[in-house]
């Protein structure tokens, strides 16, 4: 579990300009997250969510599937490219390595 403290609520949906999306949970909130890297912190509800989509596309884009493998690594690299400009980028970037 990456962030235990969560226990639901409603997620925003972002659609960036640069043809990536992510979703996030709706929350001012901040998360202990737990990552399986060993990396372990406090994440805003925005950067939490980058960081589930970000895990979820790469695992989706080793699928069998060719043309779904090739959209998630689109989408990963598109959000990864608008996560390099958040205020929390170096914490996301240490969860997800």
């Amino acid at each position: 579990m990456i962030a235990p403290e969560y226990n639901g609520g409603y997620w925003e949906f972002y659609a960036l300009s640069n043809g990536g999306f992510y979703m996030a949970p709706d929350s001012d909130q901040s998360f202990q997250v737990i990552c399986e890297n060993g990396f372990e912190g406090k994440l805003s509800g925005d950067a939490l969510g980058i960081t589930v989509c970000l895990y979820a596309y790469s695992h989706l884009s080793f699928s069998g599937n060719q043309e779904l493998a090739g959209i998630c690594a689109n989408r990963y690299h598109w959000l990864g490219d608008y996560m390099l400009g958040h205020t929390e980028a170096r914490s996301i970037l240490g969860a997800v390595d």
